[in-house]
């Protein structure tokens, strides 16, 4: 019987092919111990990226929307501690709303530990102000695009700039009104067409004018209109890159937003303490206080935790969006400009 069964086995190893080889998989690296080797210093990075950002220091651009007497410019000097909106820098009294939407930025430099931060302040006066308000937002979506547009014509140069300025807006707080019962067609209108080109931060404005009970309710109510209408404010889902960035970022979506706060620039003696507030009759509204408002938790998020994030996403989701686009509708080259035409000739 061995004779034949070892036959029969040369006949089918004839038939069916050896099983292919799969390829060698490279062994994964030995973990390293440092004790053992002593130490390199990769960890040093940290700190020479910091000392370099000290040195040349950054830019952050935030835009204020919504109706006049909402409280945006206020609310601009609390969260950066000092005069940085409009306003404030020598804005008249007298001055009346202008008949369309306007653009007003303004430029500063604040410097805290070190680090210097050129923050620029974008002020839409006459937003919603109108009683036709129909495609008001339209002016805003064009300066949001030109900036886009400004910072691809400098990095399609030849000879471009090692450092190309940036006024990309990074952030638009958007101002709703305290109302307490639901969005209005123009801020969903807003929204749905601008959250496809910056960061949309959703805040409701002067919450002191609302109950805690009112202010539950309302917050729960925008959350579900902006969901109904597919509207998708920063943090947005899709971008969350990993486990831990998505449980903050739906703590966030959930319970945070839209942030209801309280605005303020004077400051008073409460226990002893000075605190920002707003002083009413029956006491003081601390704008710090988290059992007061929201305030606290916008700064925490705007300048704290999600800083670098809103410019990370402005570069790489939104202009990136832009400059394909544009690219694509150019046949694949970048846009060629007198401006770049003469930068051209200049360098050939």
């Amino acid at each position: 019987a061995g004779p034949v069964e070892s036959k029969n086995e040369a006949a089918m190893s004839e038939l069916v092919p050896e099983p292919r080889q799969k390829p060698a998989v490279p062994m994964k690296p030995m973990g390293i111990n440092a004790s053992l080797l002593g130490y390199i210093g990769i960890d040093t990075i940290i700190e020479q990226m910091r000392k370099k950002t000290m040195k040349t220091g950054f830019d952050f651009n935030i835009m204020v929307v919504g109706q006049s007497g909402l409280g945006k410019s206020t609310l601009v000097n609390t969260l950066f501690k000092s005069q940085v909106s409009r306003k404030s820098s020598g804005w008249n009294r007298e001055e009346k709303i202008p008949k369309t939407v306007e653009i007003k930025a303004i430029g500063h430099v604040i410097e805290e530990g070190g680090v210097k931060m050129k923050l620029t302040v974008i002020d839409t006066p006459g937003f919603g102000d109108q009683i036709n308000n129909e495609n008001c937002w339209e002016p805003i979506e064009k300066y949001i695009n030109e900036q886009y547009e400004k910072f691809l014509k400098e990095e399609v140069n030849i000879a471009r700039k090692k450092r190309i300025p940036d006024t990309r807006v990074h952030c638009c707080l958007y101002f709703i009104s305290p109302t307490g019962h639901s969005l209005r067609p123009l801020d969903l209108e807003f929204m749905k067409h601008l959250s496809k080109v910056v960061n949309i931060i959703p805040v409701i404005a002067k919450a002191d004018t609302m109950t805690l009970e009112e202010k539950t309710e309302f917050k729960q109510r925008v959350r579900k209109e902006l969901e109904v209408n597919g509207i998708e404010f920063y943090p947005q889902k899709e971008f969350d890159e990993d486990l831990e960035d998505k449980t903050e970022n739906d703590k966030i979506r959930q319970e945070s937003m839209p942030f209801a706060v309280v605005g303020s620039d004077k400051e008073y003696q409460v226990n002893g303490k000075r605190v920002l507030g707003r002083k009413t009759p029956w006491g003081i509204i601390e704008v710090e206080n988290l059992s007061h408002c929201e305030f606290a938790l916008l700064r925490d998020f705007v300048i704290r935790t999600h800083l670098q994030d809103l410019k990370e996403v402005t570069h790489n989701i939104h202009y990136e969006t832009y400059r394909a686009k544009r690219l694509n509708d150019n046949g694949g080259l970048p846009p060629m400009t007198v401006e770049t035409e003469e930068n051209h000739e200049s360098n050939l």
